[in-house]
């Protein structure tokens, strides 16, 4: 089996990498497992050392427009499966309407166009968001987010994943691919520097502290969130490649589980797992232009599709603070509680 992975080089499409490539075998859309003979990392950065150092792993490195343009590009027609992660974020698309055109539109339709006129059907596996749904005035988002709620967005970034969920929607139904659309909730925590990510400073208020280093918190402490670890995400993510058509069930996109918390909540875990310490190190300054984008999304869910395909919310946000410290030992400066 061939897999492609856009984004690759990220910290979620690595980390599906190694997921991948330490369990061996995958089954695709209710198939037999097969063996997993090499996975292929498109992205404008190189990956991570010790994906590189893995025969099974191919990289190509460059702007995802100009390697759908590459007719000579192989890698696309053996792929029996593509997870399109690669995306730009939702700060950078607020600050740069073009950039997000560009990044999330105008490359996920070039990908499926791509994967269209090689017709060899692969499963597609494309990553959404929560931003799909957004609060507002006129059109206030109810309290709980179920399967059914209609997504609103109010941001350039939430208004391009639900385009791409349509196009998905629609490719799948012509027969071009086989896709599902999952949206993925606010990741936390993610180790390394912080991206553009208006949702960033929701690891940010976690990982900097633990590090010994001041971080921003720029919401109220009652803001809603609806957070998933990385290893739950990664969960999602593949289980959304293997289940079958009937367990998948409609074209429309899967809201993945999420632990709701809000901010006060977090620096509270923060705090019984790391002490005063830490959270003495958090920036309190509000930021307006953050705050106008995270308090339009939604921070409760309730997931029957999810919850039937065999996926869960993690426990606690301690225990999601606690594994990326496993994870992440040389990261983590401050001494932390039993």
């Amino acid at each position: 089996m061939h897999i492609v992975i856009t984004g690759g080089a990220g910290f979620l499409g690595a980390r599906l990498a190694r997921t991948l490539l330490a369990q061996g075998r995958l089954s695709l859309a209710g198939a037999p497992a097969r063996d997993i003979a090499r996975i292929t990392l498109v992205d404008r950065a190189a990956p991570p050392p010790d994906l590189a150092a893995d025969a099974r792993i191919a990289a190509t490195i460059g702007d995802l427009n100009a390697q759908l343009a590459d007719d000579g590009a192989a890698f696309w027609r053996e792929a029996d499966a593509v997870f399109h992660l690669a995306a730009a974020v939702s700060g950078e698309c607020e600050a740069d309407f073009d950039l997000g055109m560009r990044s999330n539109f105008a490359a996920t339709h070039g990908l499926l166009d791509k994967l269209r006129a090689l017709g060899t059907r692969p499963v597609l596996v494309f990553s959404s968001s929560l931003a799909v749904f957004g609060d507002s005035p006129e059109q206030p988002l109810p309290a709980l987010i179920d399967d059914r709620t209609l997504p609103t967005p109010q941001t350039s970034y939430g208004i391009q994943k639900f385009i791409g969920e349509q196009l998905v929607a629609d490719y799948t139904r012509k027969g071009f691919v086989q896709g599902r659309s999952v949206r993925l909730m606010t990741v936390s925590v993610r180790p390394g520097r912080p991206n553009g990510a208006a949702s960033g400073f929701f690891s940010g208020m976690i990982r900097e502290p633990l590090a010994g280093l001041r971080a921003a918190c720029p919401v109220p402490e009652e803001t809603p969130v609806a957070i998933a670890s990385p290893a739950r995400t990664i969960e999602g993510i593949v289980r959304a490649a293997e289940a079958s058509d009937a367990d998948w069930g409609p074209r429309t996109a899967l809201n993945l589980p999420s632990l709701a918390t809000t901010v006060g909540e977090m620096a509270a875990a923060l705090e019984r797992v790391a002490g005063t310490a830490a959270t003495a190190l958090l920036d309190r300054t509000p930021d307006a232009t953050i705050r106008r984008i995270v308090k339009t999304w939604p921070g409760r869910f309730d997931t029957p599709r999810a919850r039937a395909l065999g996926l869960a919310a993690d426990e606690s946000f301690d225990a999601v603070i606690r594994a990326y410290v496993r994870e992440n030992p040389d990261a983590v400066k401050l001494v932390i509680g039993a």
